[in-house]
């Protein structure tokens, strides 16, 4: 092969003692995705729970933290949607938001 037909080869095959390249934040993306999973089902359940309260006798989880906990539902997908499709500190301080929204959640709604 001649070094113009090299030249135009878009891509070639991976040398035998290459390793192959990982891309990083990896895990931190997979975290902070469990995690704003988590808080949407969460929000589901309360949800599910606020409407089984309007039709029985109970007491339900209250407007206040019913709409906090959707509202932060869709917050922390918004920022884990932007942690997916970007990278470097931008993208992990998107996925951190992520664990900010789910902890000011739990204990504003839960704790406190």
């Amino acid at each position: 092969m001649t070094e113009s037909e090299t030249a135009t080869t878009p891509l070639s095959a991976p040398e035998p003692g290459d390793k192959p390249s990982r891309p990083t934040g990896r895990w931190w993306r997979g975290l902070s995705g469990s995690v704003a999973a988590g808080l949407v089902v969460l929000a589901l359940g309360v949800a599910c729970t606020g409407a089984l309260s309007l039709f029985t006798e109970i007491n339900g989880p209250g407007a206040f933290s019913l709409f906090g906990h959707l509202i932060a539902a869709g917050l922390a997908l918004l920022a884990q949607r932007y942690a997916d499709r970007h990278r470097g500190a931008p993208a992990a301080a998107a996925a951190l938001s992520v664990l900010v929204i789910t902890v000011a959640a739990v204990w504003l709604f839960w704790w406190s």
